[in-house]
């Protein structure tokens, strides 16, 4: 049975300790078509003004002056499928090819090319990589932290969704193929969460990797695009500080979810 909606929630709360300004990316992406609620409550309640900002491919900030005290991020979506994602532009080709913060490809592209070189099909190449990536990295919470890079999953072969993500793009752009990392809601993702994929372009396609393979890739919804954490995080303090953050997200597929098989050309819209 074809999946026809995905139905998200998020509920995030946190203390503002010192006011500022706060980014939050958590909606899904604009061209997707959705019915969606997005409240921001302070320390009484009382719901805070929200200042919507487009970025590329569809990602969206939501901005909040944040008082001291208690912040409630509340936010509901139910999507839609059918929507396609743009193609692979020039642009593309030339902006995710390169090393970023957190995916420094240029530090390992000799090694990169030893591991997995001799591939010439680029999706053959990317379903190598992907697999490698799985079968050498142990999901395990709490074993990196924001500042980490791909680096430290290469070395510990420890890392969350996260990780994963940049670690398969900072392969595959060692390899001089063109990735970008997505931060999605996942239905069927267990333990429940946000959660980060990549996509790898093939000719004029974007295709959609997963090497955590906790959900199947059919069934997520994409919120942000860009080169790796640092352009798509849940938060982002730009002025602000804040305490640790309680997050709760909720993802269904409506009718059921998709079976998964990896080997499968997945486009996500």
């Amino acid at each position: 049975m074809a999946l026809t909606s995905t139905s998200v929630t998020l509920d995030l709360r946190t203390e503002v300790v010192a006011a500022g300004e706060l980014a939050f990316c958590l909606a899904v992406a604009a061209h997707l078509d959705a019915e969606e609620s997005l409240t921001v409550s302070g320390p009484d309640g009382d719901t805070l003004a929200v200042r919507e900002v487009a970025l590329g491919h569809g990602t969206r900030l939501h901005l909040v002056d944040a008082p001291l005290g208690d912040l409630r991020v509340e936010y509901a979506a139910t999507v839609s499928a059918g929507s396609r994602p743009a193609p692979v532009t020039d642009a593309d080709r030339f902006t995710y090819v390169l090393p970023s913060r957190y995916c420094p490809s240029d530090r390992v592209a000799g090694w990169a090319a030893g591991e997995f070189g001799g591939v010439d099909d680029p999706w053959q190449l990317a379903l190598r990589v992907v697999e490698w990536v799985g079968a050498r990295t142990e999901y395990t919470p709490g074993s990196t932290d924001a500042g980490d890079d791909a680096l430290v999953p290469l070395h510990t072969g420890q890392g969350v969704c996260r990780d994963y993500a940049h670690l398969t793009t900072t392969l595959l752009r060692a390899l001089e193929v063109p990735a970008r990392y997505v931060s999605v809601y996942a239905p069927g993702l267990d333990p429940m969460d946000a959660h980060a994929v990549v996509e790898v372009a093939v000719g004029d396609e974007w295709r959609l990797l997963d090497a955590t393979r906790l959900a199947p890739r059919a069934s997520m919804v994409r919120t942000g695009t860009g080169r790796d954490a640092a352009d798509v995080a849940l938060m982002t303090t730009l002025g602000a500080e804040t305490g640790p953050f309680a997050l709760g997200v909720t993802a269904v597929a409506d009718p059921d979810l998709p079976q998964e098989d990896p080997s499968a050309v997945v486009v996500l819209a």
